[in-house]
């Protein structure tokens, strides 16, 4: 049971072991594109190429659809980026059903826990299965597998190498449930537990009166998407870019030079209170997404440029 492509890497990675895949379940399909026409899940175009039965149900607790899971017979469900599944479902096999989540649980319970481990400047993240309850996130733990973040790794590279580690993890995890070798264990009870939810528009502008640390750390987070987002001021005009790779000096600047930003040597250099941040790959408003040698050639003036918050 999966949508996006994290969950198609994961689904070949069944196909190509030992296991039978009996049956994919992904949303239906959806209205994309300025045609508007009907566009399935990365997930559901896979099941097709691989002649897979898919379910795709508007419904999870439609009776017909849990009758149809019931008949396939499956030892274990596997979920890994999907909707919350209702106790009618998720109890139907005899060895449980497990998801995989893209945190060190308990962790990052939520939707976006690769964005916000590195927002929040983690230096490691990795995967874990875990039995699905009532709740998000909070069944009992299989496996675990640990992975570094590096200084300059963003959401895209951290989301590459949990999908690695991740695919392997179900497999093992499968494996340990078929010969019952692996004993589910409650999750640790923490004081300081970091919450993962659902990233919005708003939760992505930058907020340059922040650490510039801090800064970085959010647009790594958000690179190459959503992608963090700021309003540049030239003149009187203000447009919405957003921006996708950057990097720092840590510096203390006066006050008349915050929040106005500079070009020297090929450079967009963005004066902050504890710093300068060099913004290396940027898309303005309807155009592409370039790197920053790019972006300056095609400016005409390059003065009086600001941050507009």
């Amino acid at each position: 049971m999966g949508t996006p492509e994290f969950a198609v890497i994961c689904l070949k990675e069944l196909i190509d072991s030992k296991h039978e895949v009996v049956g994919v379940v992904s949303v239906a399909d959806k209205p994309a594109g300025r045609g508007r026409k009907l566009k399935q899940s990365a997930v559901a175009q896979l099941a097709n190429e691989e002649n897979l039965l898919l379910m795709q149900p508007t419904r999870l607790k439609d009776e017909a659809f849990i009758d149809q899971l019931k008949s396939l017979n499956a030892d274990i469900f596997v979920v890994v980026a999907f909707r919350m599944l209702p106790k009618e479902v998720w109890q139907i096999p005899p060895k449980g059903t497990f998801n995989l989540h893209a945190s060190l649980l308990p962790q990052y319970r939520g939707a976006a826990p690769i964005n916000w481990a590195i927002i929040n400047g983690e230096t490691e993240s990795g995967v874990t299965t875990f039995l699905i309850d009532e709740q998000i996130d909070t069944g009992n733990i299989l496996l675990k597998e640990k992975v570094q973040i590096l200084p300059n790794e963003n959401a895209g590279d951290l989301h590459d190498k949990l999908v690695e580690v991740g695919k392997k993890l179900i497999i093992q995890t499968i494996d340990g449930l078929e010969n019952n070798s692996i004993h589910a264990k409650p999750q640790e009870e923490l004081v300081d537990l970091k919450p993962a939810p659902k990233i919005f528009k708003e939760d992505c502008q930058i907020d340059w009166n922040d650490s510039i640390e801090n800064i970085h750390n959010k647009i790594r987070g958000l690179s190459p998407y959503p992608a963090a987002w700021t309003q540049l001021k030239k003149d009187e005009e203000i447009k919405v870019h957003k921006i996708y790779k950057g990097h720092y000096d840590k510096k203390q600047n006066p006050a008349d030079k915050i929040h106005r930003i500079s070009f020297k040597n090929n450079q967009m250099i963005v004066h902050l209170k504890d710093g300068d941040f060099y913004i290396e790959e940027i898309q303005s408003e309807g155009k592409r997404r370039m790197s920053i040698h790019d972006f300056i050639n095609g400016l005409q003036d390059k003065t009086d440029w600001f941050i507009s918050n």
